[in-house]
């Protein structure tokens, strides 16, 4: 009896063992893939990342790519096509599908209010305009503004312009909306678009797109919710980049988000040139960009203990057990 239970003790320990490595090698080799640098035709450039480990841990699961090469962007409210990314000037633009478009007309469909996670650095652009239709007067104040608020929204009152531009002039359409009310609102948060969607039927955004004509004709308006980035530079980015030292990719540890260098060879704390780079490519953790070696030692032992294991188990009595997804070894 007391054999037969350091047997089991002894199975356990090994079965364990076994259960942390594989699931380490797994891990591994599923993040062992070069740091994809586009999802279609949209570039993925620091400091985001579609492959976990790489970019800036600030914006990690912020993107996937789906299997149809489309880009999209994660927020609270759900997932939202990216229709193109700047790096020159850092914005992300997103199109809701929810929103009010000009095929609609004048049938208006239940929508969602588009919102981000405070926690990010992302935030709403100052360029985007919302138009809101059909709104509460009892709960919304609508009232015509001058023409000078349209540019300097900061210094007007909170009102929804009923005479906006937008609103006579519904960007991309054909027609206008004879039997609908529209207003126009710069929301300074996501939280104030929540609140109006509340009193209004609907709504679509639109931010002014800059195409480099001289003014006044230097921004035209587009369908779409413009979200501004920061950029985190740092001097070991730089250097992990640097051409002359090996012009690594800057990412990060998965395991506790430290910054990591990801080069051919394998990771550096610094740049792809510095010594410390076999020391980090013979590490156990998740980094993107990582080919972790199988020795034959290590195949050896696993297996021996799996021949082991088969050996005891064909002595040890049957035993009645439930075998759940917390205990499954295979």
């Amino acid at each position: 009896m007391a054999m037969t239970h350091t047997h089991n003790n002894l199975i356990h320990t090994i079965s364990l063992s076994l259960l942390i490595f594989s699931s380490s090698l797994t891990l591994t080799t599923s993040q062992s893939s070069v740091c994809r640098t586009s999802c279609g035709d949209i570039p993925i450039k620091y400091p985001f990342g579609i492959d976990d480990g790489c970019g800036s841990p600030y914006y990690r699961h912020i993107f996937a790519c789906s299997s149809s090469g489309k880009l999209e962007l994660r927020t609270p409210s759900g997932r939202y096509p990216v229709r193109n990314v700047s790096y020159a000037d850092p914005h992300v633009v997103v199109t809701d599908p929810f929103m009010w478009s000009c095929e609609d007309g004048e049938r208006f469909r239940p929508t969602r209010p588009f919102s981000l996670d405070s926690s990010t650095h992302f935030k709403l652009s100052p360029q985007n305009e919302y138009m809101f239709f059909n709104c509460s007067e009892d709960n919304v104040i609508i009232q015509p503004k001058p023409i000078f608020c349209e540019h300097f929204p900061e210094h007007c009152d909170s009102s929804c312009d009923s005479a906006s531009y937008l609103c006579r002039h519904l960007p991309g359409c054909s027609f206008a909306l004879p039997r609908s009310t529209c207003c126009s609102y710069y929301p300074k948060a996501t939280e104030s678009l929540r609140l109006m969607l509340k009193y209004c039927t609907s709504y679509a955004s639109v931010y002014w797109k800059n195409v480099g004509a001289p003014m006044p004709y230097d921004q035209v308006p587009e369908y779409g919710i413009r979200v501004d980035f920061d950029i985190p530079v740092t001097t070991r980015c730089l250097q992990c980049q640097d051409p002359l030292k090996g012009g690594g990719t800057c990412g990060f540890d998965t395991l506790n988000q430290s910054f990591m260098c990801l080069c051919k060879d394998g990771n550096s704390t610094t740049h792809c040139k510095d010594y410390d780079i076999a020391r980090h490519n013979r590490r156990v953790h998740v980094i993107a960009g990582t080919v972790t070696g199988f020795s034959v030692a290590g195949a050896f032992g696993i297996g021996a203990a799996v021949w082991y294991l088969k050996k005891v188990r064909a002595k040890a009595p049957v035993t009645c057990g439930v075998q759940s997804n917390e205990n499954r070894l295979f």
